[in-house]
C-alpha cells in the first residue's frame, strides 16, 4: 500500500507540475500594452512583432517583450546653439523641440540616443539656417527659421521612426557690443524719423498757408469781378435811361443827387448857418427846377 500511495503522489506531482507549466505558458503568451505604450517583441535576439495598445498574444518562451517605448508626445529640454549670420552678427538661439516615437522598432536598433541625436541635428539646422539669412532677417522673420527648422529636421529623423510635432525659436541672444550697436541705431533711426515727420509737419503747414492765400485771392477778385459787373450794370442801365429819355434823364438824376447831398448837410448836428456860393445856388435852383419839372411829368 505504501508504494500505491508513492505511486499516485508521483502521478499527482507530474499533473500539478503540468498545470503550473500551462499557466506560466498562458501568463507570459498573453501581453496586455497600456494605450500609451508599444511592445517590441524578439524572438532568439531578431525582432519579431510590434504589440499595439491592447491585449496581444505571443508565443511563450519562444518570444520575449524586449521594449517598451512610449508613444506621448516628448519635450527635448531647452539648447542654445551659437550661430553666425551672413552678416557676421553671433547670436545666440534658444530652441525646444517636441517629438513622438511613431515607429519604436526603428527607434529601438537604429538610434541609440534619440535625445541627444535630435538635439545635434537641431543645432547644425539652425546654424546653417542662421548663415544664409542677416541679423534683421532672423529678428523679424522667426516663424520662417522655425518652418525651416521643423522641415529639415523632420526629412532628417524619419529613418528614426520619429515624428517632430513642433519646433520653437524660445529667443535670439546677442552680445553686449552688439546689443549696445543695435540700440544707437535704432536712436538713431528714432531720430531720423522725428527730423522727417518734423519737416512733413512744417512742408504741410506752407502748403496749407499756399492754399489759405489762394483762396482768399480767389475771394478778392470774385469781389472785384461782382463789383465789377455791378458798375457795368448800373452803367448799361444809365445808358439804356439816357438813350430812351434823352439828355433830361440824366440831368434828372444829377439833381436829385445834389438835393439829397444838401439835405443831408442841413441835417448834421450844429450846422444852423450853411455858407453856400452863388454858383451853387444856380446849380441848386437848376436842380429844383429840374425835381419840380420830374415831378409834374
Amino acid at each position: 500500500m505504501n508504494n500505491q500511495g508513492i505511486g499516485l503522489s508521483g502521478g499527482t506531482i507530474v499533473l500539478i507540475l503540468l498545470a503550473l507549466l500551462i499557466i506560466v505558458a498562458v501568463f507570459r503568451g498573453i501581453r496586455v500594452v497600456p494605450q500609451s505604450e508599444k511592445f517590441v517583441v524578439e524572438r532568439f535576439g531578431r525582432l519579431r512583432s510590434v504589440l499595439s495598445p491592447g491585449l496581444n498574444i505571443i508565443v511563450p518562451f519562444l518570444d520575449r517583450v524586449a521594449h517598451k517605448v512610449s508613444v506621448l508626445e516628448r519635450q527635448l529640454p531647452t539648447s542654445r546653439q551659437d550661430a553666425i549670420t551672413s552678416d557676421n552678427v553671433l547670436v545666440a538661439v534658444d530652441t525646444s523641440v517636441f517629438y513622438r516615437i511613431t515607429e519604436p522598432e526603428k527607434t529601438v536598433y537604429r538610434i541609440k540616443d534619440v535625445d541627444a541625436a535630435i538635439t545635434t541635428t537641431v543645432a547644425g539646422i539652425v546654424r546653417s539656417e542662421i548663415g544664409r539669412m542677416e541679423l534683421d532677417q532672423v529678428q523679424s522673420n522667426r516663424s520662417q527659421l522655425i518652418n525651416a527648422v521643423k522641415t529639415h529636421l523632420a526629412d532628417q529623423v524619419d529613418d528614426w521612426g520619429i515624428e517632430v510635432t513642433r519646433a520653437e525659436i524660445l529667443d535670439v541672444n546677442l552680445d553686449e557690443a552688439t546689443r549696445s550697436a543695435m540700440l544707437q541705431q535704432l536712436n538713431a533711426e528714432r531720430a531720423r524719423r522725428a527730423h522727417v515727420m518734423e519737416a512733413e509737419g512744417r512742408k504741410r503747414a506752407v502748403e496749407l498757408q499756399a492754399d489759405a492765400d489762394l483762396y482768399a485771392a480767389e475771394q478778392v477778385a470774385k469781389a472785384r469781378r461782382l463789383q465789377a459787373d455791378a458798375e457795368a450794370y448800373a452803367t448799361s442801365v444809365v445808358a439804356e435811361a439816357i438813350g430812351k429819355n434823352g439828355l433830361e434823364a440824366a440831368q434828372y438824376q444829377v439833381a436829385l443827387k445834389q438835393v439829397e447831398a444838401l439835405t443831408a448837410l442841413g441835417q448834421g448836428t450844429g450846422k444852423q448857418t450853411i455858407v453856400v456860393p452863388a454858383a451853387a445856388l444856380e446849380s441848386f435852383g437848376n436842380a429844383f427846377q429840374m425835381l419840380l419839372k420830374g415831378r409834374n411829368a
